[in-house]
């Protein structure tokens, strides 16, 4: 077999092995994004939230309840990448988190409306539905 006959199969071998994975893993992330997720909680009068913060923030998309004391936190492990850093704007924050850990940020009494997050290269957005 010619050498461009020879690369041009494997050119096609590693791109039905890439489609093959793409369609047995269920697709793009964004498919499996649009699952509900039920990461708030609600005990004693206080709002849990948790997020984990590793190749991103997930989920990238919260519904939680307005109106009540509210605590964002945020889980790591072996988290090196830029979701190790956590920023929300509109609430003058930004941390550093630990590699492997829990991070409680309090996000106090939030009235209806978005909070948005992001990492802190910008790049790794998540928001806070509150209704």
């Amino acid at each position: 077999m010619s050498t461009t006959k020879t690369i041009s199969l494997s050119i096609i071998i590693a791109g039905l092995i890439i489609a093959g994975a793409i369609f047995f893993s269920g697709g793009s992330a964004s498919k499996k994004e649009s699952a509900p997720v039920q990461n708030a909680f609600i005990q004693d009068g206080k709002q849990t939230i948790e997020i984990t913060a590793k190749g991103g923030f997930t989920p990238r998309t919260t519904v939680a309840k307005a109106g009540v004391p509210t605590v964002l936190k945020i889980k790591t492990e072996g988290t090196f990448d830029c979701s190790s850093v956590v920023s929300i704007p509109e609430l003058g924050i930004t941390k550093n988190l630990p590699n492997t850990s829990v991070t409680e940020i309090d996000l106090g009494v939030r009235g209806p409306g978005i909070l948005n997050g992001t990492c802190g290269m910008g790049m790794y957005p998540f928001e806070i539905d509150f209704q």
